[in-house]
């Protein structure tokens, strides 16, 4: 996995940039030094033994990628992108379908993740897959979810 990189990379800097554009300083999300951050984070997650990686691909291109952890209970979703130029195909479902299994496997009871407040898109998708609201960070821009994994059916998402 950890040959996919640069492509899981690019999916990141590309995601990022589509919904966080007019919200942030273009700086924080796409600068020389914040894509590297992102990399090295990102590298280190699939290294990582705490966390599993799962790629959503088309025709042998990384399209996708989630990171999440699977081993207690309220464990949490940390990365969830789909490149934009694969929006509302299918792949965004596909990859959570795959995390939804992980987390079933692994007999969790729910699941959380934090989801910038303005990505309406984002917030859409997640409560189509049946997540719910659970709160903001203290600064607002974060709104947190949570996943009542036992309750997802393994089927397609409605």
């Amino acid at each position: 996995m950890i040959e996919d990189l640069d492509a899981i990379s690019a999916v990141h800097a590309r995601a990022r940039a589509t919904y966080y554009a007019g919200h942030i300083p273009a700086e924080a999300y796409s600068g020389p030094a914040e894509l590297e951050r992102q990399r090295a984070g990102t590298g280190r997650a699939i290294e990582s033994r705490e966390h599993t990686v799962l790629c959503a691909t088309r025709d042998d291109r990384v399209v996708g990628f989630a990171v999440l952890g699977a081993r207690f209970d309220d464990d949490k979703l940390f990365h969830f992108h789909i490149d934009p130029e694969v929006w509302r195909t299918g792949a965004g479902t596909a990859l959570h379908r795959g995390c939804v299994e992980v987390w079933q496997e692994a007999k969790l009871s729910s699941v959380r993740l934090e989801v910038f407040a303005p990505n309406a898109r984002a917030r859409a998708f997640y409560a189509r897959q049946g997540w719910e609201e659970d709160g903001r960070e203290d600064d607002h821009v974060l709104m947190r979810l949570r996943l009542p994994v036992a309750e997802v059916s393994s089927g397609p998402a409605v």
